[in-house]
């Protein structure tokens, strides 16, 4: 038991400092013995929990597709019990990002931008992205849209853009426009039944 709870605690070490380097510089701009350095670990221990550069990679992006999209839910749970607030409401998970650490992009498009169209960096990208969207699409359905995938593409559409206009601005306000251009947006799918 208690050599698991140290495993865990390493593992949990060297992907707390390789998701702060790969979030902040990239998956290029980020090499092993950098990884080694941030996390305190030795070099073998590091190579004993992930083989590859690749493997350390893969295992920061699916960490961070869970933690995203908790985020991401938690942000529409808090804006209540209506879905179309809800659908709102994912945009303060964009605010709360900035607020916490400045505007980096989406971990997930630059991972998709700097990986080959045949990685496990990519595969895991599209993975999120279809994740997210289906669960945008619940969400406009649930909101009454007339078309909850259009809804749920451009609401997409909306986050991707804020995340990299951020990040070329670092500018908190693209968020509040693109929050602002949500409500709209939800407005203008609902039936008439539900506008």
């Amino acid at each position: 038991m208690v050599t698991q709870v140290r495993k865990t605690k390493t593992v949990d070490r060297i992907l707390a400092a390789a998701a702060e380097l790969f979030y902040r510089h990239g998956l290029r701009g980020v090499g092993i013995e950098q990884v080694i350095e941030a996390s305190g670990v030795a070099k073998s221990t590091l190579y004993v929990h992930f083989r590859t550069k690749e493997e350390l990679v893969g295992a920061y992006l699916r960490q961070t597709d869970e933690s995203w999209r908790g985020r991401l839910r938690a942000a529409a749970e808090a804006a209540g019990p209506e879905a179309a607030d809800q659908l709102v409401g994912v945009f303060d998970a964009l605010l709360d990002a900035f607020d916490r650490h400045g505007f980096f992009g989406c971990p997930f498009v630059s991972a998709a931008v700097e990986s080959p169209l045949d990685s496990e960096a990519r595969a895991i990208t599209i993975e999120h992205t279809e994740r997210r969207q289906a669960w945008l699409t619940e969400l406009s359905e649930k909101a009454g849209a007339a078309d909850p995938r259009a809804l749920a593409r451009q609401i997409g559409l909306l986050i991707d853009g804020a995340l990299a206009s951020g990040r070329l601005l670092q500018d908190r306000a693209v968020v509040d426009e693109a929050k602002s251009a949500a409500r709209h947006l939800i407005q203008s799918h609902l039936t008439p039944t539900r506008a």
